[in-house]
């Protein structure tokens, strides 16, 4: 019996699995199934596995942020005045309810936040920075930088 571990992939043919789901997550089992020259039942198998030890989170659609009406992305970096856990919880409750805030990362360094932020126009991104970001108890400042283009945009992770 093989002993699969939450750590790393177990074998090559998970690897392929995971690689193509990450390219098309609606590839259909028989497709999958041809391209890795599994059985269909073999791949459905194998992606529940995954589903079940946390490697696969979940299947989405990602949109087009213009298309839908978002012509500014921003990064905006935070700094709190100070660092207690309940100022922390505090900031993370508040940033969770933000549905402009595509991610936040807590960071070492100079800042204690960083943000991916949508915005619709530069009066969205004043009323996001002064009336969303600025209430929160404890936030000592705030510098936000606009995305001229994008260099690089991708979730596929590397399998190697």
């Amino acid at each position: 019996m093989i002993e699969y571990s939450y750590n790393r992939i177990s074998d090559e043919l998970d690897k392929a699995i995971l690689q193509a789901l990450q390219q098309d997550g609606r590839i259909s089992n028989a497709d999958l199934a041809r391209q890795i020259n599994l059985s269909p039942p073999a791949v459905h198998a194998r992606i529940r596995r995954l589903e079940k030890q946390g490697y696969i989170r979940q299947y989405t659609a990602l949109l087009d942020p213009e298309k839908v009406g978002y012509d500014m992305i921003c990064f905006v970096h935070m700094g709190l005045q100070i660092h207690q856990q309940q100022q922390v919880e505090a900031v993370r409750d508040a940033i969770q309810q933000m549905p402009e805030v595509l991610e936040c990362y807590h960071l070492t360094g100079e800042f204690d936040y960083i943000l991916k932020v949508v915005i619709r126009n530069r009066q969205d991104l004043e009323r996001f920075i002064m009336q969303r970001l600025m209430p929160i108890p404890g936030l000592a400042r705030v510098q936000t930088g606009l995305v001229l283009s994008a260099v690089k945009s991708t979730t596929i992770l590397p399998l190697e």
